[in-house]
C-alpha cells in the first residue's frame, strides 16, 4: 500500500520510464516532430498518424530522462482518438500543470505530473514530448525546443 498519492504517482511515473508505452518508430506515420530539451539532454522523436482531424495512432522514440520518457509515454496513451484541438486543450491542461500544478481541466493519468512545478528544471522535461506533438500537428520542419518554456 503507497503512503500516500506522491508515492503512487512516482511508481507510475519509474513504470513508464521502465516500459514506455508505444515506444518505436513508426514510418508511415502522417506527421511527426523531433524534440530536444538542451537543459537536460533529452532528444525525442514523435511521430502521429491522424486522419482527417483525429489522431489514429501515436508512438515515439529517443533517449532522455525519467520523466521525459514517462511523459511521453503517457501522451502516447492519452492523444490516441482525440481531435487536433482536443489534443492543443490537453496541451495546455499539461503545460498548466506543470508549471502550476494545477489544470483547468480533467488531465486523467497526467496528474502523475502535478508535482513537476516543485522542480522547475524538470518543468522542461515533462513538457518536451508535448510541444513535440504540437509541432507535428503544425507540420513544423524545424527541432521544437523547451529552451523557451517558462519555469
Amino acid at each position: 500500500m503507497f503512503d500516500d498519492i506522491n508515492d503512487l504517482y512516482q511508481q507510475v511515473i519509474l513504470d513508464h520510464c521502465k516500459k514506455p508505452r508505444n515506444f518505436h518508430e513508426m514510418p508511415q506515420c502522417s506527421c511527426s516532430a523531433q524534440g530536444f530539451n538542451p537543459l537536460c539532454g533529452d532528444n525525442l522523436k514523435l511521430y502521429l498518424t491522424v486522419d482527417g482531424d483525429v489522431i489514429k495512432a501515436a508512438s515515439f522514440v529517443g533517449s532522455g530522462c525519467c520523466i521525459c520518457k514517462a511523459s511521453a509515454s503517457l501522451l502516447t496513451e492519452n492523444v490516441k482518438g482525440k481531435t487536433k484541438a482536443e489534443a492543443q486543450q490537453m496541451f495546455e491542461r499539461v503545460r498548466d500543470l506543470v508549471t502550476n500544478g494545477k489544470s483547468e481541466g480533467d488531465v486523467g493519468k497526467l496528474a502523475v505530473f502535478a508535482g513537476v512545478y516543485k522542480y522547475p528544471a524538470r518543468v522542461k522535461c515533462a513538457i518536451l514530448s508535448w510541444h513535440a506533438l504540437i509541432g507535428a500537428l503544425k507540420g513544423e520542419a524545424a527541432p521544437v525546443s523547451t529552451a523557451n518554456e517558462q519555469t
